[in-house]
């Protein structure tokens, strides 16, 4: 392996080249031009600091210091007794001026407050130096104002990026928080549902395991097969949450099943009959595919509104309807039960909450509470969107 040093990356080489440059063009405004006027040597300043926009980039405070001393240098060379000096002394300091306001933008205050003092000690300096005490007062207020704008101009984008990075920050943080969310409701909603069956399954077997053995048999059997679809579930969830690196390979993909939708609301009922409670699924109007996300949550307002009924309801029935509407889906979980329903989960856990989380992040529509002919009622509308045939046909 070579010991040689690694060359610089080109950029930097471009960058102390143009300081070079800027020394040589320094050097040639002094020597090339001795006669030529104050107007003329402070344009050349100015045009020459623009080889400094480089070294700037990566040493703001170096090529700001750089500018004055080249400035001043190309002022000290100028003929004194020129009529228009005090124009080649204001252009000259322009460039410096720009830098500043760069140095104010980039580096820390401490160090601006340090630089613009410095900047305006040189170039108090040159003014007195060309005026000579005539109208000393007029060129110090124009320069203490030129680099008071520079400084604000400065300022002003410095305060700007910091906002737009709270803002990206805060948008990051709120990202964050609302995947947070999103996983609490879908743990929520797969564990309360399947725990609240295996403990009623369980309860059940317990009583009946001496006298009725088959009927015990069967609890178990329920409970070995909603524990394997709960246990199924916080795989693909954990799966999901540590597949970080979107170009994981196809096994990795492979082993997560595809979310559950209103398509699987009949298994569902069936596994809340296995509770106990014995649901009736009704469907209307043109059954179609939905978007996974609406899909997803209207089956998760379905099962969490079945767990409710089997937790507090005291019923052993249950309504589910489904409506495939033009612009809206519509689900409505109805019982007859004396209980409070999913009023005393919204007292005690995140139920309701989390469902009405849902449907506000889809833009729908809520409600949940007592029916008047007793029992409770939980009703969701969510929008569709508009099918493109009929988008097409409007256009």
């Amino acid at each position: 392996m070579s010991d040689v040093p690694s060359a610089p990356p080109p950029s930097h080489l471009v960058a102390w080249a143009g300081g070079v440059l800027y020394f040589l063009a320094v050097g040639l405004l002094i020597g090339g031009a001795p006669q030529a006027s104050g107007t003329v040597h402070g344009l050349g300043a100015m045009l020459a600091a623009t080889l400094l926009v480089g070294v700037l980039r990566r040493a703001p405070l170096l090529a700001l210091v750089l500018a004055l001393l080249g400035s001043s240098v190309v002022l000290a060379g100028a003929p004194a007794d020129l009529s228009d000096a005090y124009r080649g002394l204001f252009l000259a300091y322009l460039s410096a001026n720009l830098f500043l306001g760069f140095v104010v933008t980039t580096l820390a205050r401490r160090t601006s407050v340090l630089a613009a003092s410095g900047s305006f000690f040189v170039q108090f300096l040159m003014i007195g130096g060309f005026t000579h005490g005539n109208d000393m007062i007029g060129n110090v207020l124009i320069t203490v104002l030129a680099m008071a704008a520079a400084c604000t101009a400065g300022q002003l984008i410095r305060e700007r990026r910091q906002h737009t990075v709270a803002l990206r920050t805060q948008e990051v943080s709120e990202t964050v928080v609302a995947e947070r969310l999103r996983i609490a409701r879908e743990l929520h909603d797969m564990v309360a549902h399947s725990i609240g069956i295996i403990a009623i399954q369980a309860g059940a077997g317990s009583r009946v395991i001496r006298t009725h053995p088959e009927e015990a048999r069967e609890a178990l059997c329920a409970i070995e097969v909603t524990s394997r679809e709960a246990l199924s579930g916080l795989r693909r969830t954990v799966a999901a949450l540590r597949q970080a690196d979107p170009d994981t390979g196809a096994s990795g993909r492979a082993a997560l099943a595809p979310s559950p939708g209103l398509e699987d609301l009949e298994r569902l009922a069936a596994a809340t009959a296995d509770a106990g409670v014995r649901v009736e699924v009704r469907r209307s109007g043109q059954q179609r595919p939905l978007p996974a996300d609406i899909d997803l949550s209207a089956y998760r307002i379905v099962q969490e509104a079945l767990t409710n009924v089997v937790r507090h309801a005291g019923t052993g029935g249950c309504r589910v309807t489904v409506d495939y509407g033009d612009e809206e889906l519509s689900v409505e979980i109805v019982d007859n039960g004396h209980g409070g329903g999913a009023g005393d989960d919204a007292a005690h856990g995140f139920g309701i909450v989390g469902m009405r989380e849902r449907v506000a992040l889809l833009h729908g529509r809520f409600s949940a509470g007592p029916r008047p002919e007793g029992g409770f009622r939980v009703a969701a509308r969510l929008p569709l969107p508009q099918p493109v045939a009929v988008a097409v046909e409007a256009r």
